[in-house]
């Protein structure tokens, strides 16, 4: 009896907030359902602030797939086949395409920065203002590539490499204003 004076005499000194308040101190039952309501609207609820996806394609085969405009930062394309893929604009900053193939691609724009792509094989391909600033290119093939406006800043590469992109370079590239043969520090 005297718990229950203590309740009354609680209740009739509450603000008008406090029945909700109080309501949910009192019952178990109805803390769980609303934390339950909660987990379930996190989990069903799409993220709508997440931009990039980080995706594996490593071994795959992709001839032919469109990725033109997604946002892949991160993902992996280790020993992928992507002949004639099509990467334009798309953002794949901090990729590893190591050993892949991106034959008769098309690279117009696409975003490579600090990506790994040693032993890739980009002949034929379209690398026309794309941005490899930052890149590991060692041992990558480039036979009858298009760099025109590529920006290759701080991207590691054999001298063969370099030799053979500044015999093609010309052109600058419009995000980053910088001339394909400064990037390649061309003399």
């Amino acid at each position: 009896m005297e718990n229950s004076k203590i309740v009354l005499e609680h209740c009739y000194k509450m603000k008008p907030l406090d029945p909700l308040i109080f309501s949910l101190r009192t019952m178990p039952s109805l803390r769980l359902l609303i934390s339950l309501i909660v987990v379930i609207a996190f989990l069903l609820i799409p993220p709508t602030n997440l931009k990039a996806e980080t995706l594996s394609f490593s071994h795959a085969q992709l001839k032919g797939r469109d990725f033109s405009g997604r946002m892949l930062a991160g993902s992996g394309f280790a020993n992928a086949n992507m002949e004639g893929a099509n990467f334009e604009n798309a953002d794949v900053r901090g990729s590893v395409f190591s050993a892949s193939i991106l034959r008769n691609a098309n690279l117009r724009g696409t975003d490579f920065s600090g990506g790994l792509l040693d032993q890739t094989d980009f002949a034929k391909a379209d690398l026309s203002d794309a941005l490899l600033v930052e890149t590991i290119l060692l041992r990558s093939t480039f036979d009858f590539v298009n760099i025109d406006g590529a920006d290759f800043s701080d991207a590691i590469m054999d001298g063969s490499q370099r030799k053979w992109l500044c015999s093609k370079a010309k052109g600058t590239n419009s995000k980053t204003g910088v001339a394909t043969r400064d990037s390649l520090e061309c003399k």
